[in-house]
């Protein structure tokens, strides 16, 4: 068998172990201003002012921390909120919807409480590594009818005792999902915060003794997330996942133009009718983990003539199927089983000590990305234009060999899949792993069936061309980094919407 029958035979195997039962529902509506008129509501600071790491080399702040039952959740639905204080105190949730609202960065939707803390349990570590905790619920959530789709932070505060006492503050996060037909959905990375999660000791995807990426290997979103653990030390990130600085540029951009967006968990991916609602999906930040479900759900949506811009990286590079938890609830936990597309030999021999060994790989993600997650797999460097007269350019001024300065980072996309017909590389150039290592990547582009386009920016620094919101900050890895908002990736990107929304 050749690799294209394997990944035609792999392909529909997923499809029918992994099909699933679609209830039809009364058609949503569309709300093509939904945006608009949010963002034109007042906004407030979700930003923490205290926080404190249990010590400096600890993920977690046991001070006060929490997680959500469920990735993401509709109005009308209940959302259970599980927190943990230790000292015991009292505390407030403070649930703040993220978007522009006139540079305030999100809106501060309800706060809840005062509640009585209480010290709950770390869980034991089970087999292949899982830690998950299964505390008693803190207060529960039915998301308001009038909440509209996106990206929420709560916002933990204890309450002092007294007025000389401090207080102190971290995060939850929960996406609101909606079934209304929109241009574009916002599909969050959510299944890669959780790889790399390491709450509460240091129990991520990437700890095992074995290798950084041994199979086998089992996640729970039932547990805090712990601080942001890559590229910088940022302590005010913690319990937020890695939204805050991968999706939040790109969140922020497209509510201050205006956009008509609406917001999803990779999870959500699992039920195709969550991508024929929408024109486009745009992959966002650190794409990494998939269940092979989404990439079926993907593959067939592309074929039906959905548009995807892969404004990311290292994209379905893991297959990492959803489980139920201990209690039953579906989808969450995540397992490394193998990976996407197989390696190449150089590739398994640079990095034997780091990778698998995986059996039975899943099909090639350059299938329905245009290149794919290439040895060295991470580095720095310049973006590059190749196609300087490609409609994706149009008003940038670009000119072939012109560079926006460290925009490629900190992993990237090679190896483009220059078998399939009219498949264009639109940017490539070196990148430097460790500074000094030298690979290759290439930003494509290619049409679907049906006029609709797959573009492959190659960088997670993508939305950082776009905006620098507040509570952001601006990575740097491998000795190089991005600059910030620029005029050129902020007119590429609305060039490809256009064509992508029609």
């Amino acid at each position: 068998m050749d690799r294209r029958d394997f990944i035609k035979t792999t392909s529909a195997v997923a499809a029918m172990t992994g099909a699933r039962k679609v209830f039809s529902a009364p058609a949503a509506k569309r709300q093509p201003d939904l945006i608009k008129t949010e963002n034109a509501k007042p906004g407030a600071s979700f930003q923490l002012t205290r926080m404190r790491p249990d010590d400096s080399k600890s993920y977690r702040t046991s001070l006060i921390e929490g997680y959500c039952s469920r990735q993401s959740v509709k109005a009308g639905e209940k959302l259970d909120i599980f927190v943990s204080t230790k000292p015991v105190a009292k505390f407030t949730i403070d649930v703040f919807r993220m978007g522009y609202y006139d540079g305030a960065g999100s809106r501060l939707m309800t706060t809840l409480g005062p509640f009585e803390g209480k010290e709950q349990p770390v869980p034991e570590m089970a087999d292949k590594r899982l830690r998950e905790c299964q505390w008693e619920s803190t207060t529960s959530l039915t998301i308001p009818a009038d909440w509209p789709s996106g990206v929420y932070l709560g916002r933990l505060s204890t309450i002092p005792e007294a007025a000389d006492k401090p207080y102190w503050q971290s995060y939850i996060i929960f996406i609101v999902t909606d079934d209304r037909p929109a241009d574009i959905l916002f599909q969050c990375s959510d299944n890669t915060w959780q790889a790399y999660n390491r709450w509460p000791v240091n129990e991520s995807l990437y700890t095992d003794p074995r290798a950084a990426h041994a199979p086998g290997v089992s996640v729970s979103f039932d547990r805090p997330y712990g601080k942001y653990v890559q590229i910088f030390d940022n302590p005010q990130s913690m319990g937020s996942g890695e939204f805050l600085l991968w999706e939040y540029p790109l969140c922020y951009w497209l509510e201050k133009e205006g956009y008509d967006v609406t917001y999803c968990s990779n999870v959500d991916n699992l039920n195709p009718a969550n991508l024929t609602r929408v024109k486009t999906m745009i992959s966002i930040g650190h794409d990494e983990y998939w269940d092979m479900r989404q990439y079926t759900n993907v593959k067939q949506a592309i074929a039906d003539g959905l548009s995807v811009l892969w404004l990311s990286a290292n994209d379905v590079y893991m297959v990492t199927p959803f489980t139920p938890n201990a209690k039953g609830a579906a989808n969450r936990r995540l397992t490394r089983e193998t990976c996407y597309g197989e390696f190449r030999e150089e590739e398994k021999e640079a990095y034997s000590k780091v990778l698998g060994p995986f059996e039975n790989p899943g099909p090639d993600e350059r299938d329905i990305i245009g290149a794919r997650t290439i040895v060295p797999f991470n580095g720095g460097g310049d973006w590059t234009c190749a196609k300087p007269d490609h409609w994706l350019f149009e008003g940038t001024g670009m000119k072939r060999g012109d560079s926006i300065p460290g925009l490629v980072g900190w992993e990237f996309h090679g190896d483009p899949d220059t078998a399939r017909p009219g498949l264009e590389v639109v940017a490539e150039g070196n990148v430097w792993a460790s500074g000094v290592r030298l690979g290759k990547y290439a930003a494509t582009l290619f049409e679907g069936p049906k006029k609709n386009i797959v573009f492959n920016a190659t960088t997670i620094f993508w939305s950082q061309g776009l905006s620098d919101p507040p509570g952001h900050m601006i990575p740097w890895s491998h000795f190089s980094r991005p600059h910030g908002p620029d005029e050129r990736v902020q007119r590429i990107t609305k060039n490809a919407l256009k064509r992508a929304i029609g």
